[in-house]
């Protein structure tokens, strides 16, 4: 059922009672039951008066030590996410946030519309994915050379640079960090993230795009942004930027990185 279907079937509320909790926006996020990370970092970010409610998408085998492994992810993904839109709707949303990215690059710029066009179908809410995102601020910035890493295997790196291609941008490299299950993308430690950020900048790279909302960037993305005087994009962060700005949340939110702060 859409949330207009859900609210149609509710009871009228007595006087006095009110949106207490997220008045300017009430995101419903959909994320993979192996996923650590990206409620803590919306909640860090939150700004006043945003609430986030997450509905989770059951993953029984969360090992990827191979393209065909993380095949299996997607797989399981597409098996859960109805199920999860369906539990998130019963708390009356207002917008629809992914809080997983790796399906919303599948199949290119198509994919990720169609996808789109999947969530906006069955929850009724308009909806920010990670692919979007990352692209609407790329182009807030006027990025157009641009590298990327993420913690998948090879297979899914390939639908991350067709996506950003497909886009509009110049890919100078992508890096996989090969991580060997999902719950593991959390525990990658930040040296390890520092030094392929090293690896990936150059002078004629103008952004660098940090894709796997299980892999925590948030705070490292802003320090790496002042350091390398260019944008630095953590997925959650520009996912949430996306989100509110939809909604019509438009304030400046520092330490996060300069999407929320300036755009």
């Amino acid at each position: 059922m859409t949330v207009q279907e859900l609210m149609a079937a509710e009871p009228a509320r007595p006087q006095g009672y009110d949106n207490v909790i997220g008045p300017r926006a009430r995101f419903g996020v959909i994320a993979p039951s192996t996923n650590t990370t990206v409620e803590a970092d919306l909640w860090m970010i939150r700004p006043r008066d945003v609430s986030f409610h997450t509905g989770r998408m059951y993953i029984g085998s969360p090992v990827i030590q191979s393209d065909e492994d993380f095949e299996g992810l997607i797989g399981q993904i597409r098996e859960s996410i109805n199920t999860a839109v369906r539990d998130v709707m019963t708390c009356f949303p207002t917008y629809m946030l992914m809080g997983m990215s790796a399906e919303t690059f599948w199949g290119g710029v198509e994919g990720n519309q169609a996808f789109i066009d999947r969530i906006r179908e069955r929850s009724g809410l308009e909806v920010s994915t990670g692919a979007s995102s990352c692209r609407a601020a790329l182009e807030h910035f006027g990025a157009e050379r641009i590298s990327v890493f993420s913690p998948y295997q090879p297979i899914a790196d390939e639908q991350v640079g067709d996506y950003f291609r497909e886009a509009g941008f110049d890919v100078a490299s992508i890096t996989g960090l090969r991580c060997p299950s999902a719950t593991a993308i959390a525990e990658v430690g930040s040296g390890v993230i520092s030094r392929t950020v090293e690896e990936l900048d150059g002078d004629d790279v103008d952004a660098i795009v940090q894709v796997g909302t299980n892999l925590s960037f948030v705070n490292q993305a802003a320090a790496l942004e002042r350091e390398l005087g260019k944008p630095v994009l953590a997925i959650n962060v520009a996912t949430l930027w996306h989100a509110l700005r939809a909604c019509g949340v438009d304030d400046r939110i520092e330490g996060f990185g300069r999407v929320l702060e300036e755009a």
